[in-house]
């Protein structure tokens, strides 16, 4: 058994290991992409945007509009739907979600999440709906949410319902493709993503009239007669994102089954590892593995999780502790009011996401959980004062 690094080892990995790296497609399948727009001197919400929203809609099975960022596209999508009361969402998701409620003028009303997989917790969600005009839910870390009891729940209130699917392009639902649930889900296109487009964003939706509304949203809320018909944004993207995702775009599924593999090895290799339990998806659902997540129990591994980030660090390799703190303990939230929310507050002090990215070696998979096994083995020799990064 090896001496970690914490202990005065040698880190396993001397040069690092990132726990992401963007999936860029090749440079010159880009520029040719890009190449007839930017000689036409056409440089923003052109064909190639077109065809990147063309493109995703027969993939998803909906309308989709092109936005500058998965925020904006949040933000103008609520916008158009004008809820008339507060919003209920998860508490554990990123803070776009509820910077998305709040910016347009509505109360975030924060829900708990399930232990296991982390989404949002349906029956919890249920009794927090009063005089609520709209529910939120996100697909948390590329896995999905419960999304036909999420949209049963919406329907039978009457309220719309929206999906923030930054991590889920690929994912699917009890064989349903991820993007056609709701009144419309929203992706990232950002760099950590499996599509990238630098920045980014698609909003999909089933409704040719929210479609539009988005549409005319993203530029300023203008038709084209600069009439303005609501207060919009300017969330157009450029074609140089749009050929850039384009690329990207056909390379995803290659993308999914990179990352679905290396998932598979994670689990298996951490399967006998007391303490350490990897976010549960259902068998009838399909994760993207935005990120690979655990939750790490102290009593059963010997350590809390913050010392195993450490201890982690000390040996070159990099993880995140996403969503921690959650949403309703951010000071941006703090006018709302101290709150509690248990199973979140002990989800986030417990998780933490391991290297991932689609040409991530599988070799290095395998040493992050020599890594973590040998951590455990010797958890009793350190404390978490001790835990430090070299």
């Amino acid at each position: 058994m090896r001496r970690p690094a914490f202990l005065g080892g040698d880190p396993a990995f001397p040069d690092g290991l990132p726990f992401a790296r963007p999936q860029v497609p090749p440079l010159e399948a880009v520029m040719s992409r890009l190449a007839t727009s930017f000689e036409a001197g056409i440089l923003t919400n052109g064909p190639l945007v077109r065809q990147l929203e063309e493109q995703a809609a027969e993939r998803l099975g909906a309308h989709v509009v092109a936005v500058s960022s998965c925020t904006a596209g949040l933000m103008l999508t609520l916008r158009a739907l004008d809820p008339s009361g507060p919003v209920v969402l998860p508490s554990f998701t990123f803070s776009a979600s509820a910077h998305a409620v709040a910016w347009n003028g509505l109360s975030p009303r924060f829900a708990e999440c399930d232990p296991l997989t982390f989404q949002l917790d349906v029956s919890d969600a249920r009794g927090r709906l009063g005089g609520a005009g709209a529910l939120v839910s996100t697909h948390v870390f590329g896995a999905p949410c419960r999304a036909r009891a999420i949209t049963d729940l919406a329907a039978a209130e009457g309220i719309p319902l929206v999906f923030d699917a930054a991590h889920g392009l690929g994912a699917t639902h009890e064989g349903q493709a991820v993007g056609s649930f709701g009144d419309a889900e929203v992706f990232s296109l950002s760099p950590t993503k499996l599509v990238v487009a630098g920045e980014g964003g698609l909003v999909a939706t089933r409704s040719p009239d929210l479609a539009e509304a988005v549409r005319i949203g993203r530029d300023y809320g203008n038709p084209g007669d600069y009439d303005t018909r609501f207060v919009g944004l300017n969330a157009r993207l450029s074609e140089l994102h749009a050929a850039l995702a384009l690329v990207s775009l056909g390379r995803l599924d290659a993308h999914l089954q990179a990352r679905r593999r290396l998932a598979r090895r994670y689990r298996e290799g951490l399967a006998g590892l007391p303490g350490i339990t990897p976010q549960v998806v259902p068998e009838t659902d399909q994760s993207t593995y935005k990120d690979f997540t655990v939750t790490v129990d102290p009593d059963a591994y010997g350590m809390e999780r913050d010392t195993l980030v450490r201890a982690l660090a000390a040996e070159g390799i990099d993880t995140r502790c996403y969503f921690s703190p959650p949403a309703h303990r951010q000071r941006a939230y703090a006018y709302l009011g101290a709150r509690s929310l248990p199973v979140t507050e002990e989800v986030a002090s417990k998780v933490v996401s391991l290297p991932m990215y689609g040409d991530l070696a599988t070799s290095a998979v395998d040493r992050v959980v020599e890594v973590m096994a040998d951590l455990h083995a010797q958890a009793g020799l350190v404390s978490p004062a001790e835990a430090v990064v070299a």
